[in-house]
């Protein structure tokens, strides 16, 4: 297609695939998109295995890597200790965490302490979590490295260069893309209110063409649409409005190769475009993520206020853990609980299908919407 995204990551259809699953990564890029391992919740070791493992059967096809360094968060600037983060939480936070558990039949007496169990997240958010894993990523033919909360780094950007890796980020308003094209971004992924996982408060449809035409002062620097886009005629409509491609996460939660628990995906298959939230009850920052008893629990008046990056997840990822591991033993109260980010368009994924199926019925629904808008124009 004659896109510049296809252009610049040398792929045959401008479909982005952000995921956790290798086997997604490498399924998208064979179908002729690009897949992008997000590697925040990885060590560098396992980091390394995981990038192996893709280069071994992705048959040299393009992929990148995501990471995750936001430019606000406690304790950004200052040498990473979890003892300290620690420190940092109130009990009530480890009592109320422990309570929605135990409401649903699940043992937590030891969640009603805080400890450094949740940490790994914090540490990877960190500028030198960060640089460690993209140390990793650029031993690797990687295409495109990404920025899932603010502007990159500078160490980033000239990393991208000095490898020659294009840098993408993600942003939420026309602000942000501003800064972006001014600190020398390569790509912006404009990421609508209806993405799963961190997202602003401007839906796609109005964000698209307001970031296109805030940034063409500052510079012509491609566009991917995300937020709730996971059909091919999602993706066509945005390309009318500036976008030269497209950034999914959400759509392959529900393929067969997703690493999800097969609980929380047949919840998301069930699930209709209003059964999420966007809360910062997971991370600190907003994310939207599917709509459970967990999820209602932080939402309730009863709920202490959300901590700050990284805080928060050092409270909610051991709970969520548990959950996890229960749910995937069913019991039924962990069951009830479980949740994971996704956007609203999970109201349209309403099967489970291979990855590189996807891919395709993206291309045949891109084409359909093309062939119905020229419809428009014939006598």
């Amino acid at each position: 297609m004659n896109s510049r995204i296809c252009e610049m990551l040398d792929i045959e259809f401008p479909l982005v695939a952000f995921t956790h699953c290798r086997d997604v990564v490498v399924a998208v890029s064979k179908a002729g998109g690009c897949g992008v391992l997000g590697a925040v919740g990885m060590s560098p070791d396992i980091l390394e295995q995981e990038l192996k493992w893709i280069d071994e059967h992705i048959d040299g096809k393009p992929y990148g890597v995501d990471v995750l360094i936001p430019n606000k968060m406690v304790g950004k600037d200052e040498k990473f200790d979890p003892e300290k983060l620690v420190g940092m939480i109130p009990q009530e936070y480890a009592d109320f965490r422990a309570d929605v558990l135990e409401n649903h039949d699940i043992p937590a007496a030891e969640l009603r302490t805080i400890d450094i169990s949740g940490s790994g997240f914090a540490a990877n958010t960190q500028s030198g979590g960060a640089k460690a894993l993209l140390d990793v990523a650029f031993q690797h033919p990687i295409k495109l490295i990404a920025n899932a909360l603010g502007v990159p780094p500078d160490w980033m950007l000239q990393m991208g260069k000095d490898n020659n890796v294009k840098v993408a980020a993600l942003l939420g308003t026309a602000q942000h893309a501003i800064n972006q094209v001014k600190a020398g971004v390569d790509i912006l992924v404009v990421s609508g209110t209806e993405a799963g996982g961190h997202c602003g408060s401007v839906p796609t449809m109005v964000l698209i063409p307001e970031v296109y035409e805030a940034i063409q002062p500052y510079g012509d620097v491609p566009i991917l649409a995300a937020g709730g886009i996971v059909t091919g005629k999602q993706m066509a409509a945005a390309m009318t409005m500036g976008a030269s491609g497209a950034w999914c996460g959400s759509v392959w939660l529900t393929t067969v190769e997703s690493e999800i628990h097969p609980v929380v995906k047949e919840k998301m298959i069930a699930a209709s475009s209003s059964q999420t939230v966007r809360s910062r009850s997971r991370t600190g920052k907003h994310s939207r993520q599917l709509v459970s008893p967990w999820t209602d629990a932080w939402e309730s008046d009863k709920a202490p206020d959300p901590l700050p990056m990284p805080l928060q997840p050092m409270v909610a990822e051991p709970a969520l853990a548990k959950v996890n591991k229960l749910a995937e033993g069913g019991h039924d109260g962990a069951k009830d609980l479980a949740t994971h980010w996704v956007g609203q368009g999970v109201g349209l994924m309403n099967q489970s299908i291979s990855a590189s199926d996807v891919v395709m019925e993206f291309k045949q629904d891109f084409i359909e919407a093309y062939e119905r808008l020229d419809g428009y124009f014939q006598e």
